[in-house]
């Protein structure tokens, strides 16, 4: 898959979705002309899995919709790319990149989340896939991830996706008793 313009079809949906009803999972890029509904999956995403994000929902709701489309803009440069999964018109998930300002041949995955409704279908790894083509298109060797200590299910899901601990760690910016696990895989 490469940069992505426009909408990007997976090729079909996974088994698990095609039980579940799901039907085929688009993915789109944050732009402006779509910053509300960026806004709308951001905030499920803070109030669903509150310790998987360095911000939250108290700091982010009282953004206005001009900052929502002024993030949104930013989300899809030079050097950042965003994206949200669609089931049909139902946003399901949404991740973000965007390149290391010391070193541009590491790319960082931030914002990765899955609605509940969408889990073990598929549909995190086409979010993440999404990424890691993009950082290839940015000639980026190595993608890197923080994930919260408490976090099992997604390091699991990460390592499966090749992802390895670096062994890097540091304090979770919102609860100092828990800390962040960095990660990182080859593109």
């Amino acid at each position: 898959m490469s940069y992505m313009k426009g909408r990007q079809k997976q090729t079909r949906p996974s088994l698990a979705a095609q039980k579940q009803g799901i039907s085929m999972i688009t993915l789109d890029p944050i732009v402006q002309h779509n910053a509300m509904i960026f806004k709308e999956v951001r905030l499920r995403a803070l109030q669903d899995s509150p310790s998987a994000f360095g911000s939250t929902y108290a700091k982010e709701s009282p953004l206005t919709d001009a900052d929502w489309i002024e993030r949104a803009a930013k989300w899809n440069g030079e050097k950042s790319a965003g994206y949200l999964a669609m089931d049909k018109e139902m946003p399901c998930g949404i991740v973000a990149g965007f390149l290391d300002q010391e070193d541009v041949t590491r790319a960082h995955l931030i914002s990765m989340w899955v609605a509940p409704t969408h889990r073990r279908l598929g549909v995190g790894r086409l979010l993440v896939d999404a990424i890691i083509s993009w950082a290839r298109t940015k000639r980026c060797g190595t993608v890197q991830l923080m994930v919260t200590c408490n976090n099992d299910v997604a390091i699991r899901f990460y390592q499966d996706l090749g992802f390895a601990m670096t062994g890097r760690t540091e304090p979770y910016p919102n609860d100092p008793a828990l800390i962040e696990y960095e990660m990182s895989r080859p593109t």
